[in-house]
């Protein structure tokens, strides 16, 4: 369909500006409740059933390892039929999911339960809305997006207190119950009002063996397996240093309420670095968000102190966490445009998926095999800097690639 008639069709149907609006508070909704409900929980859950809390969390990682596997087929699907349907599926699936969780009687069937939610976070989450986001608004994506993840940020801020609150009251299962009918009625709805039900408005066989050739193209191409590498490897350096920013601040020399702290902070550098991300010039964004993360790691490897310094390099950190998250929705449709972008999306985010789903464990095991958090963190500042290097090979190659531009 052609670019005036498309934005016809979704403006008939409460996009994109409604849409963005909808987006925000299912997005901060399915965060809060599928993503930051488990962590929440895992105290009074444990402290219930006897089950060891790092098997709670591990449950809870094994749905996210799903999700990355999920998000390859919900991107396909994306593109065949819309946001409308799969995403109201994924909300409804969330909710059975998180009711099973309640009622789970063993741990086997509690992990059972999170890896149906991990289906459901891979069709809710991030991916799919930021696919939705960039076909609504083409070039213009940047500020639509930010505001997303932006408002999303809160989700922690608003579900871990009240999880706390929830389980506290009725106790861990009730809590679970409740949050499932509160994603329900929240999300549901707006899914099915504001979300296209398509993105055409007739049959595109005449296009679909073009499509499917352009996309293993892309897929193939030196610049899509540089850019994904490249950023498993971001992923992987920023993730498990400031997931582990505790344990690592602590070996430096902090007490437990500073190193806390530096965590916290860690969440305000994220916001920070969001609303920076569009300063930062498009054909630019890789070197400097590359580079400023490996100079984050580093610093927090290298320093011994003062501790305010360590601290704001691990704002630092954050801040790059922040500008990684909105360069992971946008680097896509940048480079081959929104033909397709729900695969592509799909594709290009799993392997991302799966490294910040094992970032937790990955720092204290090689912490363990290096023998201090410090080695963990030049490890990871290694990483950060492989990217960098392979992110100026993805700039030189991005000039001659041939499927670049579609």
């Amino acid at each position: 369909m052609p670019a005036p008639a498309l934005t016809r069709t979704l403006a008939a149907e409460g996009a994109p500006r409604r849409g963005l609006a909808a987006l925000c508070i299912t997005q901060t909704t399915s965060w809060g409740i599928l993503y930051y409900a488990l962590p929440a929980a895992v105290r009074p859950i444990t402290a219930d059933t006897g089950w060891d809390p790092a098997l709670v969390t591990g449950a809870f990682s094994l749905g996210l390892l799903v999700s990355a596997a999920a998000g390859i087929f919900v991107g396909r699907a994306l593109d065949r039929t819309g946001p409308r349907r799969l995403m109201v599926a994924g909300s409804l699936a969330g909710v059975l999911a998180l009711v099973l969780v309640a009622l789970a009687p063993n741990l086997p069937l509690f992990a059972a339960a999170w890896l149906l939610a991990g289906m459901a976070q891979a069709a809710v989450l991030y991916q799919p809305a930021f696919t939705v986001i960039s076909r609504w608004y083409g070039p213009a994506r940047v500020r639509p997006l930010t505001v997303l993840t932006l408002v999303a940020g809160f989700a922690s801020t608003i579900f871990a207190p009240l999880t706390a609150l929830l389980s506290t009251a009725f106790g861990w299962r009730m809590a679970f119950v409740l949050l499932a009918g509160l994603m329900g009625f929240i999300t549901v709805p707006l899914h099915a009002r504001y979300l296209n039900r398509s993105w055409v408005s007739g049959p595109r066989k005449e296009h679909a063996t073009s499509d499917k050739a352009r996309v293993r193209i892309i897929r193939r191409s030196p610049e899509f397996l540089g850019l994904q590498a490249l950023m498993v490897l971001l992923c992987l350096g920023l993730y498990t240093v400031t997931l582990n920013i505790i344990p690592l601040l602590m070996e430096k020399g902090a007490d437990y309420a500073t190193a806390a702290i530096g965590l916290g902070l860690v969440g305000a550098g994220q916001v920070g670095g969001r609303l920076l991300f569009a300063t930062i010039p498009p054909a630019a964004r890789l070197a400097v968000i590359t580079a400023t993360a490996t100079t984050a790691v580093v610093l927090l490897a290298v320093l011994t102190g003062p501790m305010p310094l360590l601290i704001a390099a691990s704002m630092l950190a954050g801040a790059v966490r922040g500008c990684q998250t909105l360069l992971q929705a946008t680097v896509i449709g940048e480079r081959w445009g929104t033909t397709s972008l729900g695969t592509l999306q799909g594709t290009f985010a799993a392997p991302l998926t799966a490294v910040t789903a094992l970032a937790p464990a990955a720092g204290p095991t090689v912490a363990a095999w290096l023998g201090s958090y410090t080695g963990m963190a030049f490890a990871m500042a290694a990483a950060a800097g492989t990217a960098a290097i392979i992110a100026a090979v993805v700039w030189r190659h991005s000039r001659n690639d041939p499927a670049h531009g579609g």
